[in-house]
């Protein structure tokens, strides 16, 4: 009877229910490597793996990246590739898949779920479904009532008591929140209906639900210059705001209250992720397309022209190449996509060196960033005459305008310009999961869910109330109450 009770190690457990635990897409590449070093039994195939595969380990990341949203949509020629890009471990190619997934959405760490995006002049981040603030709150981007002007410290924004926040993202003067819900709120200027309600006549100072897309759940969103773009868990997109230029993709330039579908994108196929630049949209489909719309200024479209599009379409060079975007950012003069093998291409304005070629010279098409062509990136992140590129091993690239420091080199003067990608060593000693970079100041996330933040604080943007000028990276924190912790524990 004693033999019933008694406690079993890893190693006498079913290997059967080892894989299958293993396989329920719960756990994270670095979790399974962990458990290959815990026990022999997951370093082992036990008779339940074809003979390709040396343990239980590599086979449940096998059918992890089979079953992963990116690379089953991948056709079988660039899962090949990045097979081999990954040195043949399929360890590696799912922290690539989830790393891509988390550098755009939210990184899970010891601390929590976490999510941080910069605007013109102020952060947001998500910390455990609530969202925090800081910097200037011109119009009311940050969330925090007519009566706040600045804010020296990430504090949290008021929500209905059941509202989590998903998904944030932070313009020149508003903000858009997606709930867990698929609901959105928005904040802050709405002159041009970006905020995507009605009522024009004063700012919006807390975020406000958009009711014109109640019913229609969404997923992510995008805020540029004086519009919004939303994409919905359908793979549908939605915009409204400022159409100047056609950037809300509608085949007009008349601006929109309310939030419309875009229904050239809705025919084509579902869309995986959408990026808003200063008077143009980049969307990435399912099957690894980018269409892009809107102003064809700096050449920001990559069709080879300055033309604008008031409608979609599709960026011919990387469809005629066979090459599968998983990601894209769009910056206020240049702009850069990520492939399905951690390659990096840049296009458009290359003033300051942002578009990474060691010159100055625009780029109409998208190229390749050659510089990184060995390197496996998962991120990249474009603004203002400066990009970001973040590795698959934690290390960030950056180069372009060193405006305020907020490339965080501390070799060079704040006037400088960075014309191909230089290794960020002020942050070589931490795992660095997401990046988001401002007008002139930038901030990141590390895996161990610490936020450091570096450029101009000339309004409190990174955090602080006594620095002004920051060009070594400064941990940022968040300012919880008792009922935060009490929410977490």
């Amino acid at each position: 009877m004693g033999d019933r009770h008694r406690a079993l190690s890893f190693d006498e457990l079913p290997s059967y229910l080892l894989l299958e635990i293993m396989c329920s897409g719960k756990l994270s590449a670095i979790d399974l490597i962990c458990l290959e070093f815990t026990s022999k039994a997951f370093g082992a195939t036990n008779g339940l793996c074809p003979s390709k595969f040396n343990s239980l380990v590599d086979y449940a990341a096998f059918q992890l990246c089979g079953s992963h949203a990116i690379f089953c949509k991948m056709s079988l020629n660039s899962q090949k590739e990045l097979y081999d890009r990954c040195g043949g471990k399929w360890k590696r190619v799912l922290r690539f898949l989830q790393s891509v997934e988390q550098a755009s959405g939210v990184v899970e760490t010891p601390s929590g779920s976490m999510q941080i995006t910069t605007g013109k002049y102020h952060t947001l981040a998500i910390s455990n479904s609530s969202v925090y603030s800081c910097g200037s709150s011109l119009c009311g981007a940050l969330g925090q009532g007519s009566e706040t002007t600045q804010l020296p410290a990430l504090a949290q924004i008021d929500f209905p008591p059941l509202a989590r926040v998903a998904h944030v993202s932070a313009s020149y003067n508003h903000a858009a929140f997606v709930m867990q819900s698929g609901e959105v709120f928005t904040c802050g200027d709405n002159s041009y209906f970006c905020c995507g309600h009605r009522d024009t006549n004063r700012a919006i100072f807390r975020p406000r639900l958009v009711e014109s897309l109640t019913g229609i759940p969404c997923k992510q969103v995008s805020t540029g210059l004086n519009f919004t773009v939303f994409l919905t868990r359908q793979g549908h997109v939605y915009t409204c705001g400022n159409n100047s230029h056609g950037q809300l993709g509608l085949g007009d330039t008349q601006d929109r209250p309310i939030a419309k579908m875009v229904e050239v994108l809705a025919n084509i196929g579902p869309v995986v992720q959408v990026a808003a630049g200063s008077n143009y949209i980049l969307s990435v489909t399912e099957d690894g397309s980018v269409y892009s719309f809107g102003s064809g200024s700096n050449f920001c479209l990559g069709h080879g022209s300055q033309h604008d599009e008031l409608f979609p379409r599709c960026i011919q060079k990387f469809r005629r190449k066979g090459i599968h975007v998983v990601r894209v950012s769009a910056g206020d003069e240049h702009a850069t996509a990520l492939d399905s093998n951690g390659i990096v291409y840049t296009w458009g304005k290359g003033y300051c060196g942002a578009l990474g070629h060691g010159d100055e010279i625009e780029k109409t098409r998208p190229e390749i960033l050659s510089s990184l062509k060995n390197h496996v990136a998962v991120q990249v992140c474009a603004r203002k005459r400066k990009t970001f590129i973040l590795l698959e091993s934690g290390l960030v690239y950056a180069f372009g305008s060193m405006g305020f420091g907020s490339l965080g080199f501390l070799d060079r003067r704040v006037n400088d310009k960075i014309l191909k990608p230089r290794l960020l060593t002020t942050l070589r000693s931490f795992h660095v999961s997401q990046i988001s970079t401002g007008l002139y100041h930038t901030v990141v996330v590390t895996n161990h869910g610490q936020i450091f933040g570096f450029g101009d604080n000339e309004r409190a943007q990174l955090g602080h109330d006594s620095l002004r000028e920051c060009t070594e990276p400064t941990e940022i924190f968040i300012e919880k109450s008792n009922e935060d912790y009490d929410s977490i524990y």
